[in-house]
C-alpha cells in the first residue's frame, strides 16, 4: 500500500482507495464521525480524526503544520526516506535533499488530496 494509502486508510478507514487520487469508501475511522463520501456525499471531518490520534499518542504532536507529526499521529513510517517516497507518489518536483520545503509541499499536498477525497479539512489549512 502507498504512503498516502496509509493515511487515507488511518483517516477514512481500512476501506479508503489508496490511490493517491482516488475516492474514498465507507469510514471506521471513528466512532461518531461521518462515513467517508459514497453515494450519500457524507464527508469525514478531518480535524477531530487527526486531533484524537494525537491525544492517544499522548505527545505534543503538531499534525496542522507538520508532515512528520501529522504522519507520527497515525502511526506511519515519518522518516526522511519515507517523506522521499511520499513526496515521489505525489509528484513532487523539487529537490528531495531540501527536506524543509519538501515537508512543506508534503502537508499541503496531503492536505489538498484528503479534501479532494470527501475530507473535510479545516479551511486555515487549504492552499
Amino acid at each position: 500500500m502507498s504512503i498516502f494509502g496509509k493515511i487515507m486508510g488511518a483517516i477514512f478507514g481500512s476501506s479508503a482507495d489508496a490511490a493517491p487520487g482516488g475516492s474514498a469508501g465507507t469510514s471506521t475511522a471513528a466512532p461518531g464521525t461521518a462515513p467517508a463520501p459514497g453515494s450519500s456525499g457524507a464527508t469525514v471531518d478531518v480535524a477531530p480524526i487527526l486531533d484524537q490520534a494525537v491525544k492517544a499518542k499522548g505527545e505534543k504532536l503538531e499534525w496542522r503544520t507538520s508532515i512528520v507529526d501529522l504522519m507520527k499521529a497515525l502511526d506511519i513510517d515519518s522518516s526522511l526516506s519515507a517523506r522521499k517516497e511520499l513526496a515521489k507518489e505525489l509528484g513532487y518536483t523539487g529537490d528531495t535533499g531540501d527536506s524543509a520545503s519538501m515537508n512543506i509541499w508534503l502537508h499541503k499536498q496531503v492536505m489538498a488530496k484528503l479534501a479532494a477525497n470527501g475530507g473535510k479539512v479545516p479551511d486555515d489549512l487549504k492552499d
